[in-house]
């Protein structure tokens, strides 16, 4: 079973701790750092967790749960995603990401490209290298937009 849980951040769509762009990168940390502790890792023990910051000012999260065969997987990121059309979809603004120390992980391919796909315009992302956009960590990227059918 995949955990997952919803924030409401009571002034989160407006200014906040970042100084103007209405992130507030603390509060997604806590969330991200508590899903981590929901995660299910009993084969790695690599414990992630992820939150992100909708278009709508929720924090939705989601952490790793590990399966016998490790194809079948899920990413903290898969569950965010979960949780994110569970509790009323609507497209992610910031995302955060961190293993079991606290410290910031960046998604893999797989989970870029599925952030991708739920991304609000300029997504930002907290990387191991400070806050980057959506288009900079996965550039020239291949989205619903490629599959519109031209007239």
């Amino acid at each position: 079973m995949t955990k997952v849980t919803e924030t409401v951040v009571p002034g989160a769509s407006g200014a906040a701790a970042d100084g103007g762009s209405g992130v507030d990168w603390a509060a997604l940390e806590v969330a991200a750092v508590a899903a981590m502790k929901n995660a299910y890792a009993p084969y790695s023990k690599f414990a992630v967790g992820a939150a992100a910051l909708t278009a709508d000012g929720r924090i939705v999260s989601g952490c790793n749960v590990e399966n016998a065969s490790y194809g079948l997987t899920l990413c903290a990121e898969c569950a965010l995603v979960g949780n994110l059309h569970m509790t009323g979809g609507g497209l992610l603004r910031a995302f955060y990401c961190v293993d079991a120390d606290g410290a910031v992980l960046m998604p893999c391919g797989r989970c870029r490209q599925l952030l991708y796909e739920f991304r609000a315009p300029d997504m930002e992302l907290m990387t191991t290298h400070g806050i980057k956009t959506m288009d900079q960590v996965l550039p020239d990227a291949f989205g619903p937009e490629n599959l519109e059918e031209t007239p």
